[in-house]
């Protein structure tokens, strides 16, 4: 009797494991998520919600860039807290602070011409954060502050934060240069009311602009005038005319040309017209310091 062995089966070669997908960003990492759009693996770190499953940080970027940023009515950023205004009310008094600590406060930040003129030009701005002590009542203090607190919000949300900074402070600005050419020599002028007119102008022009009620605006700012011109002469109370005067002008001014503006290559019309108006300013001082040293020497 023989036996025989039955043929060997040749036997089937090993199927390899499938491999575990890694992050595409994040090669060390294991995921079995992918991207709703690439369908590349993404990690926890990576996954960005999309309206349906994930999306990787790369599609998400790709995606924003066909959607228009939200822009305020004249063209900045939309503002949600008027950061600027709050900022501007905060510095306004912790100068007052400052004042009452130290009576050389007042004097070292006002807008004084001879010291602008031998290289103080900081004072032309900060002249604009200093107020009258008045004690328990500074109504000089409040009278700017309650001004800026009603006005300043509406306007920051119509230009946006950076335009709005620019416009108040050119507005200050606008006040002290008139002062630096008009005003007695020996004369301290500070306070908040050249920016404040500005705000006056510029809330006008916008109202204009968008075609609502101007007349209380209006109303307030001849109000405003004529205290400004009368009330010195029937008491002696000295109010700064230049500065109310100046920063009214500017103001008015810099808001017109930011709100008409054409839209095409809007913010770059913004830009010039900003760098513009503190140019003419800056020249403005430039040319009228020769004549304050030659009246000093």
């Amino acid at each position: 009797m023989t036996s025989q062995q039955p043929p060997s089966t040749p036997s089937q070669p090993e199927q390899p494991a499938e491999a575990t997908p890694t992050c595409f960003r994040h090669p060390d990492r294991e995921t079995w998520v992918r991207c709703q759009r690439c369908e590349r693996p993404i990690c926890p770190d990576c996954m960005r919600d999309a309206a349906v499953g994930f999306q990787c940080p790369e599609c998400v970027a790709e995606g924003n860039r066909g959607i228009r940023e939200a822009k305020t009515t004249f063209g900045g950023r939309i503002v949600g807290t008027p950061y600027v205004t709050y900022t501007i009310l905060v510095l306004i008094g912790l100068v007052y602070l400052l004042q009452l600590a130290s009576n050389g406060v007042t004097l070292a930040l006002s807008n004084l011409p001879p010291a602008v003129a031998i290289g103080e030009y900081y004072r032309l701005i900060t002249s604009a954060f200093v107020h009258q002590l008045g004690g328990l009542l500074p109504m000089h203090l409040l009278f700017n502050g309650w001004a800026i607190f009603a006005i300043g919000p509406s306007l920051e949300r119509a230009f946006g934060h950076t335009r709005f900074a620019a416009l108040y402070l050119i507005s200050a600005l606008g006040g002290s240069v008139l002062g630096f050419w008009l005003d007695p020599l020996n004369t301290y002028t500070y306070g908040a009311s050249g920016a404040v007119f500005g705000l006056f102008g510029a809330f006008f022009v916008v109202g204009r602009k968008l075609r609502l009620d101007v007349r209380g605006i209006a109303v307030i700012i001849a109000l405003n005038l004529v205290i400004t011109f009368v009330l010195p002469a029937l008491s002696n109370i000295r109010i700064s005319w230049t500065g109310h005067v100046g920063g009214l002008i500017t103001g008015t001014l810099l808001a017109a040309a930011l709100v008409y503006a054409p839209k095409a290559n809007r913010v770059l019309w913004h830009v010039l017209t900003i760098a513009g108006a503190l140019a003419v300013l800056v020249a403005l001082v430039v040319v009228r310091v020769p004549a304050i040293l030659s009246m000093l020497s």
